[in-house]
């Protein structure tokens, strides 16, 4: 009799401390059904994408109705009907009564849709109007006005005022049986592509992320990188780059990750002297950072390789070098103001040695491995995902951490629980792709940002890094690479096979094919093909083609690596500038997280977060005008070696510190020395910068 007794107390502690309570602070019992609810949902979800096949259109509409129900337990009407009026529990009720229904019903009605030609029936009607206005509804609850706003928007655009405005933005526009059906039903809808991302890519590394920290793999890590780097000049915020960055790869989420290791790293930089503020930007820039670095990287790699066709394992391999290239900028800045502020090196006196450390979780890393040897070997990355869950649970059982019923029950519900925001997010995106597809208003945009660039790639870039920034104030990152990929990806991509095609006039190796292109745009000009042209012919030549030609010609000239190389690099500039609204104020989610916990105000904390993280706005540079993603290992390497020296002289510039104090005219020379080194090559940058720091030395030397 005791046993049931002690379990069920059991699952009502882990209830609460996976916060399935919600605000409404759920009565016990309901709190623990929610909760097993939840693990449930994540096993069913864990089936369909390992052994159990489900059409898509039904697996869409378990994954919304399921996650919908506890996105109203979770995030009730309102805070202030939740808990303190009845009426905003049947309100609740009501609408996930609706919610079931109506997912049910889509299921079902779908064949005898198709087969009365495409006509609604009254119960299609309702059940189409019921999921899209859900949808709308819980995306405002989870994720706040902005998403809806543009969903409601741009559904009305499309059936009504679409017609009544006048140049590029007219639309015809369709009936709202039309709308409804591709809204639902086509896989450019709110069920189709985006959905399908949301309940495989991203469901399962989520969980993957849930099931290794509460394996305690966050523990190791953040031991893992006290042991190694918590004894050296600027340590515990070297710690905190080190810890979140591994961690940020796995959980997907800035601001988790920001919650999580904070709590640890945080204190840790403010006991070694550094100031709340900038301990607190150094985590929020870190954990930002997370979902650049290989080999989860949120969902980020997942949505790419569905938008570009470019494999999973080319694109973690393309993003490997420029994420060290973000987190060796970071520790430039941690360096450069411990050694400003005279910090030494502290015994971390809390930590465990090194070989301690390896001792205790080295198990944890196997999953990990799991993962990547399954992806190699060339196995889904959703199936290698189920795998490495399993290799989680096995592996714990070797670490004094062992996962036991419960503690799997916990993960399953872990996982669920933080899922529910970014699939009620992703389901109602999926809502604003259709309308951007329908319409062809996301061309239209494309068109307009190629417009106001021109020829210029660097002025394209310029406006996407605006366009990301304005997103970024209401759209988590996910959602702002989804919209910003599909507005301005062509345009990026149009510009850089634009400088591919101008070295290639100038190379002189014309194909034939390529040939009848160009003569399209440019006829009398047949006599200069096939011979090395000066480059200002070759600039005029490739300017004067239209968009389909350049693609044309493109095709026909360069190599498909390079076409590839190219795409890859346009969105990966995207989802770069995507992060920056994790650090970016007035909204920089994460750098007000961390300044919670470092107790300073927001404001500050959130500023000194976006100095430190200025490598997302400067890498992406390297990305458009060098190879380092697009280029063979050779190529990258050498990029990165000057690029290296370039982010120091940055974080010099902007700290006034190399060595020593730096005044203004070195800060003005270390800002010319910083784009200098955006082009490799320039070895006399190296050299200016080594002067620099020796002059600095000799001045930090007279003053002591």
């Amino acid at each position: 009799m005791n046993e049931p007794a002690s379990w069920r107390k059991r699952l009502q502690a882990s209830a609460e401390s996976c916060g399935l309570g919600g605000v409404r602070k759920l009565p016990p019992v309901a709190s623990t059904a929610v909760f097993v609810g939840a693990a449930f949902i994540a096993l069913v979800h864990l089936s369909f994408n390992t052994w159990l096949i489900w059409p898509d259109l039904w697996v869409s509409a378990f994954h919304f109705a399921s996650l919908g129900l506890l996105a109203l337990v979770l995030f009730p009407v309102s805070g202030s009907v939740a808990g303190r009026n009845n009426a905003g529990w049947w309100l609740d009720a009501v609408a996930g009564l609706i919610l079931l229904v109506s997912c049910v019903a889509v299921v079902v009605l779908e064949e005898p849709l198709y087969e009365r030609g495409l006509r609604f029936s009254p119960a299609d009607w309702a059940a189409c109007l019921a999921v899209v206005a859900l949808s709308v509804e819980l995306a405002r609850r989870t994720a706040g006005v902005l998403i809806p706003a543009l969903i409601v928007v741009g559904l009305s655009y499309t059936v009504w005022w679409g017609a009544r405005v006048g140049g590029m933005f007219s639309f015809p526009g369709l009936s709202l049986e039309t709308m409804l059906f591709r809204s639902v039903f086509t896989s450019e809808g709110m069920f189709g592509t985006i959905a399908r991302i949301s309940w495989s890519y991203v469901f399962m590394f989520i969980l993957l992320g849930a099931f290794l920290v509460r394996s305690g793999a966050g523990d190791f890590i953040i031991a893992l990188a006290r042991a190694t780097a918590g004894r050296v000049t600027g340590g515990p915020g070297l710690v905190a780059v080190a810890s979140s960055g591994l961690m940020g790869s796995i959980t997907g989420s800035a601001v988790a990750n920001t919650a999580s290791t904070g709590v640890i790293t945080i204190p840790l930089m403010k006991k070694a002297g550094f100031p709340a503020r900038f301990a607190g930007g150094v985590e929020a820039a870190a954990s930002t950072g997370g979902q650049l670095m290989p080999p989860v990287m949120g969902a980020g790699a997942f949505l790419m390789a569905n938008f570009t066709g470019i494999s999973y394992l080319a694109i973690i391999a393309a993003a490997l070098i420029p994420a060290l290239l973000y987190f060796l900028s970071l520790g430039f800045y941690i360096r450069i103001r411990a050694r400003r502020l005279g910090l030494q090196p502290q015994h971390d006196t809390e930590g465990i040695p090194l070989r301690e450390a390896l001792v205790r979780g080295w198990p944890l890393l196997l999953p990990l491995a799991a993962l990547v040897a399954l992806l190699i070997a060339g196995f889904t990355p959703v199936y290698a995902a189920g795998i490495a869950i399993i290799a989680v649970v096995a592996s714990s059982w070797l670490t004094p951490v062992r996962m036991g019923p419960l503690a799997i029950i916990e993960a399953l519900a872990s996982g669920a629980r933080i899922m529910v925001p970014t699939a009620m997010l992703l389901i109602a995106v999926g809502l604003i792709v259709n309308v951007l597809t329908t319409t062809g208003i996301g061309n239209t945009f494309s068109i307009m940002i190629g417009e106001w660039a021109g020829t210029s790639l660097l002025l394209a870039l310029v406006l996407v890094a605006l366009a990301s920034l304005v997103l970024g104030m209401g759209l988590p990152v996910t959602a702002a690479y989804i919209v910003l990929a599909a507005i301005s990806a062509p345009t990026l991509y149009g510009l850089m096979l634009q400088a591919d095609l101008v070295n290639a006039l100038v190379a002189g190796d014309i194909s034939e094919r390529a040939r009848e292109a160009i003569l399209l745009a440019r006829p009398g000009i047949e006599g200069m093909l096939g011979s090395p042209m000066p480059v200002g012919e070759a600039q005029a030549v490739v300017a004067a083609m239209t968009p389909e030609l350049q693609r044309a010609a493109a095709e026909a000239l360069l190599e498909p690596a390079v076409l590839t190389g190219s795409l890859l690099a346009a969105h990966m500039i995207i989802f770069w500038l995507s992060q920056d609204s994790n650090v970016t104020p007035p909204v920089a989610l994460a750098a007000f997280t961390a300044a919670g916990i470092a107790g300073e105000k927001p404001m500050p904390t959130g500023l000194t977060a976006w100095k430190l993280a200025k490598g997302l706005y400067l890498i992406p540079l390297l990305f458009a005008y060098t190879p380092l993603v697009s280029g063979s290992w050779a190529e990258a390497l050498h990029v990165a070696f000057f690029a290296l020296a370039g982010l120091y002289a940055f974080a010099g510039m902007l700290e006034g510190w190399l060595e020593g104090r730096i005044g203004i005219p070195g800060r003005a020379v270390l800002l010319v020395l910083t784009v200098v080194l955006l082009w490799p090559g320039l070895w006399i940058g190296l050299q200016l910068i080594a002067a620099v720091i020796l002059m600095a030395m000799a001045y930090r030397t007279r003053t002591l």
